[in-house]
């Protein structure tokens, strides 16, 4: 097989896999800074024990993160040396920026407030938590700033087959950071509702601290509401209008415009077939894309056909593009849809009465990590066949010297190991969510 296709399908195996905790760590802190802060304003027993209860779920996802984060870095030097020869002098920086001051915040931070309750004053072990999901957005920040460079790269000249920097500030505040920054983070608040939220409801179904655990549920429904129509719109909406302004062949793929139109329509359902590229069973509104993206319902938009086919994807990855994208748009109207169906059953006081609707918050629960990982796939494979979007192929950025019979082994390996990591991983989930907060007299003191 291909060496470039494999390293990337290993690359999208490790990272895909350590995608999974880093939303739910994100979202999950900046949960436990509103509860520790009622806890911290109220002094009501309840909220403590459930920081302190959430905050053994954050700590156990928070490592498994840290654990599968650290194969990245040794990728970009074993399986994709050109690539990193080539951008080493911008992605230096942010990626230096990450460790030293986010990284290490959040880290030093979680220690303080794992082991400091009842140790630190309750202002300082709020101060603790508020630092975790400080540091942990700043985290995410500087990766998405180097992830953002490869989608609209600014502030840059390429001398002798390198690319480096000429404006730092032009390179970190290129023109989709913004926009992929705040939807990927209302995304994590999203999860990380959704992950309260579905713990909340097994406990209220097994009649297990109910009053801790309808509070807890209330709150991830409000929490999950307003993250899930944010992340729509504007958040959701501005993004994709960005993405047609600066990437408008991956707006075409994503949207299923394989030809252009001057009222180009929303696709609302269709079944893609490839080759030739043609949508089956099409649902859509006439003129509506274009609405959305110029404010005029007859302003045209390229399709794929528009662009050489050298630069815009082609058979699977073209499927893939558009697949991952609808889906992504489908979950987050699911998202909304039960978000704003709880607060409909807390107004009417039936939120506990209901199994079903408990039920199907259980259920919910890896939905927006699902949503999420459909989101990065149709923003990575919709770049394709760039790595740096205009600027360097992913063909061109693979390691050279590595065999294809190395990189299957490893993709082996890394299955095997990830898969055991998972495992460990969800054991020890459900053993603390099936023990439940600490019974009162054993809570905090």
């Amino acid at each position: 097989m291909d060496e470039v296709l494999l390293s990337r399908i290993q690359f999208a195996l490790t990272i895909g896999f350590h995608f999974i905790f880093p939303p739910i760590s994100i979202g999950l802190a900046w949960l436990l800074v509103i509860i520790e802060g009622m806890g911290l304003r109220t002094g009501d027993e309840l909220w403590l024990r459930m920081g302190k209860f959430f905050g053994k779920l954050l700590a156990l996802t928070f490592a498994v993160g840290v654990a599968t984060g650290i194969v990245m870095e040794f990728q970009f030097g074993t399986n994709w040396a050109n690539y990193s020869r080539f951008v080493g002098d911008i992605f230096g920086a942010p990626l230096a920026a990450e460790g030293i001051f986010a990284f290490f915040l959040e880290s030093s931070f979680l220690g303080l407030y794992l082991f400091g309750r009842n140790r630190v004053s309750p202002g300082v072990h709020w101060f603790s938590i508020l630092m975790v999901a400080l540091g942990a957005t700043i985290s995410a920040f500087w990766i998405l700033v180097a992830n953002s460079w490869q989608q609209t790269p600014a502030g840059f000249t390429v001398i002798e087959g390198r690319a480096q920097l000429t404006s730092f500030a032009e390179a970190v505040f290129n023109p989709s950071m913004w926009h992929r920054f705040f939807h990927t983070m209302l995304a994590t608040l999203v999860a990380g509702a959704f992950f309260v939220g579905g713990v909340a409801s097994y406990l209220v179904l097994k009649k297990r601290e109910v009053d801790l655990a309808a509070r807890a549920l209330k709150l991830s429904l409000v929490f999950g509401f307003v993250a899930s129509v944010l992340v729509i719109y504007p958040s959701g909406h501005e993004h994709a209008s960005q993405v047609a302004h600066t990437q408008p062949e991956k707006f075409a793929a994503i949207e299923g415009l394989y030809k252009g139109h001057d009222s180009a329509p929303l696709v609302l359902f269709a079944l893609p077939s490839d080759p030739p590229p043609t949508l089956h069973g099409l649902i859509e509104i006439p003129g509506l894309l274009s609405w959305m993206v110029f404010g005029d319902v007859d302003v045209p938009i390229k399709g794929l056909a528009d662009f050489p086919a050298d630069e815009v994807p082609q058979g699977f990855e073209l499927w893939l593009s558009f697949v991952s994208f609808h889906n992504m748009v489908i979950l987050g109207g699911l998202f909304l849809g039960l978000t704003g169906l709880g607060l409909l059953l807390i107004w009417r006081k039936k939120l506990l009465e209901w199994s079903l609707f408990l039920k199907a918050m259980v259920l919910a629960v890896p939905l927006p990590i699902f949503a999420i990982e459909l989101g990065w796939i149709a923003a990575e494979v919709g770049r394709q066949p760039w790595v740096v979007y205009k600027v360097l192929r992913t063909q061109d950025a693979a390691s050279p010297a590595v065999s294809s019979g190395d990189i299957m082994f490893s993709i082996v390996m890394f299955s095997l190991i990830y898969l055991m990591l998972g495992a460990l991983y969800l054991f020890l989930l459900f053993r603390e969510i099936k023990k439940g907060p600490e019974p009162a007299s054993e809570g905090v003191a």
